[in-house]
């Protein structure tokens, strides 16, 4: 794995074209089929394949132009056309102009050349809703990574879940746990089976917060903003998000594992409201398919942990919840337990959540307004994303709840 992309372009820039793809086409196979892929990292070595390709195409390209001075025509071929940035999301001069435009410090020519030139690439690309000449503006590809990077480290259940960045209204196939071979008896014809992979749609919802600071932020060094601004959004989009894998009601927002699977005795069971018993845990393990369970986790609420689960002892009499002295995760039952404080008290969900996928179909746009709160002396923000999030395959978790008294 490599931390960022450059490194990876760096590792693959004297790699064939052939090297490249067939190395693409083997992590467009690991995603599709591997449940405990590391989804990120994986992408971040695809961006640093395509800076490769690129790099091969144009120096393939440089090779079969004149280059030189011709004297019989006098014409100069040395210089060749401005080459333009692969990603200019992720430059450094976008990076500064964006910030500089944001806090209306003024800008360089070349700023002002390199912002104008992202907006209109990103019109082109329908990254977001950019009208040419507004105060819009995709968010810079560093800062934006970091806000994601930030809300899957917040010991949530963000950084269990499937994360994908790809269009809206775009079917995309998962792969499931594949159905056992047949006995086949000598000489008789073998039914195929068809195999047709579990598809998810996502749509396209919108994620909205509105946030206002004084005029002096317009002193701020751009590292200081950049870093408000970061933790500003990983808050708030990254609650959002957080929230809607549970509790998404799937109207205008993201559906949410409790309200979008229909809830059963083959994938629930409930406990004595007295008290939560080893057997109950052992029931709720029971629910989910040895497939599934590889790489599930328990996830409950902080008050449903104290309260119910590090009070609940095996048949030895020792606690199933063990919670590590170095600060690591707890475990029980040799998985990891997720608390996350937007599942509901004594509900606890046992499940594979790389099988609930959340997606951000364009990149985090901000907006910025001068004139909302003239007479307060603030300038307004306004961080707008666009995404979805649902459960791919409902049979991936199992849910355990308190007995209705």
């Amino acid at each position: 794995m490599f931390k960022d992309k450059n490194e990876a372009f760096n590792h693959y820039r004297t790699a064939t074209a052939e090297e490249i793809e067939k190395r693409a086409a083997e992590i467009g196979k690991i995603i599709d089929t591997d449940s405990t892929a590391d989804i990120a990292g994986l992408n971040i070595e695809l961006d640093g394949l395509k800076m490769a390709k690129d790099n091969l195409e144009a120096r393939s390209a440089a090779k079969g132009k004149l280059s030189g001075f011709d004297p019989i025509t006098g014409k100069n071929f040395s210089k060749q056309p401005e080459k333009r940035d692969a990603d200019i999301f992720s430059s450094v001069e976008y990076r500064t102009a964006f910030f500089k435009k944001m806090l209306g410090q003024p800008m360089s020519e070349e700023e002002t050349a390199v912002f104008n030139r992202a907006q209109e690439q990103a019109v082109t690309e329908h990254r977001a809703a950019i009208t040419s000449g507004t105060n819009q503006a995709v968010i810079p590809s560093t800062t934006l990574n970091e806000v994601v990077q930030k809300a899957t480290t917040q010991g949530n259940i963000l950084q269990y879940v499937r994360q994908f960045r790809i269009p809206a209204n775009l079917s995309v196939p998962v792969a499931t746990p594949e159905d056992a071979a047949e006995w086949h008896a000598e000489g008789t014809d073998a039914t195929p089976s068809t195999n047709a992979p579990t598809s998810v749609v996502f749509n396209a919802y919108e994620l909205m917060k509105v946030f206002s600071m004084s005029v002096a932020a317009n002193t701020m060094s751009i590292p200081a903003f950049e870093s408000y601004l970061s933790t500003e959004l990983t808050r708030t989009v990254g609650a959002a998000l957080n929230g809607a894998v549970f509790n998404g009601t799937g109207t205008n927002q993201a559906q949410g594992i409790l309200s979008g699977i229909t809830w059963n005795t083959a994938n629930s069971t409930t406990f004595a409201s007295s008290g939560l018993k080893y057997t109950d845990v052992l029931k709720l393990a029971s629910l989910l398919k040895a497939g599934y369970s590889a790489g599930a986790v328990f996830a409950c609420s902080n008050a449903t942990l104290f309260n119910r689960l590090m009070a609940v002892e095996d048949t030895t009499g020792r606690p199933i919840f063990t919670n590590p002295i170095d600060g690591g995760a707890g475990r029980m039952l040799g998985h990891q337990v997720v608390v996350d404080d937007y599942i509901p008290a004594d509900t606890i969900l046992y499940g594979n959540f790389q099988y609930y996928g959340v997606n951000l179909s364009q990149d985090i746009l901000l907006e910025v307004s001068r004139e909302s709160s003239f007479k307060q002396g603030l300038i307004d923000y306004r961080a707008m994303a666009v995404g979805d999030g649902k459960p791919i395959i409902p049979e991936a978790f199992a849910k355990l709840t308190a007995a209705e008294v």
